[in-house]
């Protein structure tokens, strides 16, 4: 069994996804233990938003679970453009592991998202120019990789100088302008180190294991028949492009109040308001799409309880309905509404595009759940 860590959901289901598209029977576990019927167990620490030290100690404990649940390996996922707690994650992970060195190497140059030369760019673009600048949590306002992390507390920390050896005692963070140059990092492990990364190091570190074969094309629905909710946290341009398109279409669409932004309280009558309009528009239609729908907000404490009001609204639609598609943008609104349904363990069972996995409810099988984050576009044929 190979095990993977990772700071939120739609990262676990990720990596989750690109293990099945290697012939890994893949499960996400969010609390409890894994179920001993999985070739790789995707831990979610749901630990994005924590501080430090609480990241890392989640972190150690999703390690520790792991190799006592007999994993022969373990990968420590990051977001691609390092936000979270990356470092504190990675050190914890390598003290419970007694590992001395780790390889770091968040970009997916498949994705467009590449580190040249110490700088990262997204699509062309230097981060900072991005809308990732404009993250509410973690803004990216500097290209220099090194100026996104922090220092790590008992480890070195450095950039990759042009060769691809690892210290003792150091985490290297690897330059990857190209594909090519994720394969040859992945070629470069070794078992006393800590791969720690994106999903193209991940999937080109499976790709180097011959006993592994592709996924041999087990047909997968693309839906379940019957009713579609959308639960969109993010207001980042593609989740705007896709709200647009389904209004355009005349698919309903509901938005939170206004006045949220303004730091108002979301009451529970407003909450039910909402919830029966909702339920009434699936009486004439599949589809409903539940988002944001609020300018851009860059406070931190405002913004990031905006996507848990969202996902408020689709717990209380899915106590009250049968709706066997739910879809999920944003890795903090997946984590909240699996939260809140009690859904404590997911097998993943289809990758439908980068980023964008379908996954079972363990308990609930009559549920599929579809997340991807929340930068990340949904498939065309849903746009």
């Amino acid at each position: 069994m190979i095990g993977v860590i990772a700071d939120d959901l739609t990262g676990a289901a990720e990596l989750g996804a690109v293990g099945l598209r290697h012939g890994l029977r893949a499960e996400i576990v969010r609390s409890g233990q894994p179920s001993g019927k999985a070739d790789l167990v995707c831990v979610d620490t749901d630990s994005r938003s924590c501080n430090p030290a609480e990241a890392g100690k989640r972190a150690a404990a999703a390690a520790r679970l792991l190799h006592q649940s007999g994993a022969e390996w373990i990968y420590k996922k990051v977001d691609s453009v390092l936000r979270g707690q990356v470092t504190a994650e990675v050190e914890a992970v390598m003290e419970q592991l007694q590992l001395h060195r780790a390889l770091l190497l968040p970009a997916n140059p498949s994705l467009g998202r590449v580190i040249r030369n110490g700088q990262y760019f997204v699509r062309g673009k230097p981060i900072h120019k991005t809308e990732f600048a404009r993250d509410p949590e973690y803004p990216r306002r500097a290209p220099q990789v090194m100026r996104l992390l922090k220092l790590p507390e008992k480890f070195s920390i450095r950039l990759s100088n042009g060769n691809r050896s690892l210290s003792d005692d150091t985490i290297v963070v690897g330059n990857a302008a190209t594909s090519a140059d994720v394969r040859e990092w992945a070629a470069c492990r070794e078992a006393d180190m800590l791969p720690a990364g994106g999903s193209e190091f991940f999937g080109a570190l499976l790709a180097a294991i011959p006993v592994l074969v592709p996924a041999n094309g087990e047909i997968v629905p693309d839906a379940a028949p019957g009713r579609e909710l959308f639960v969109c946290g993010t207001s980042t341009e593609s989740a705007r492009k896709f709200v647009a398109v389904a209004r355009r279409r005349k698919t309903p669409v509901f938005s939170l109040p206004r006045e949220l932004i303004w730091g108002a309280d979301f009451s529970v009558a407003a909450q039910e308001a909402v919830t029966q309009r909702v339920l009434a528009a699936f009486e004439t239609g599949p589809r409903v799409i539940l988002n944001v729908g609020l300018p851009p907000v860059r406070n931190p404490v405002v913004a990031r309880p905006l996507s848990d009001c969202v996902v408020k609204i689709a717990e209380r639609v899915l106590r009250q309905l049968s709706i066997p598609n739910v879809f999920a943008e944003g890795g903090a609104t997946a984590a909240e509404l699996v939260r809140r349904m009690g859904w404590a363990r997911l097998m993943v069972l289809r990758e439908l595009a980068p980023g964008v996995a379908r996954l079972a409810v363990d308990g609930a099988q009559s549920v599929l759940l579809t997340i991807k984050p929340g930068t990340y576009a949904w498939p065309a044929k849903w746009t």
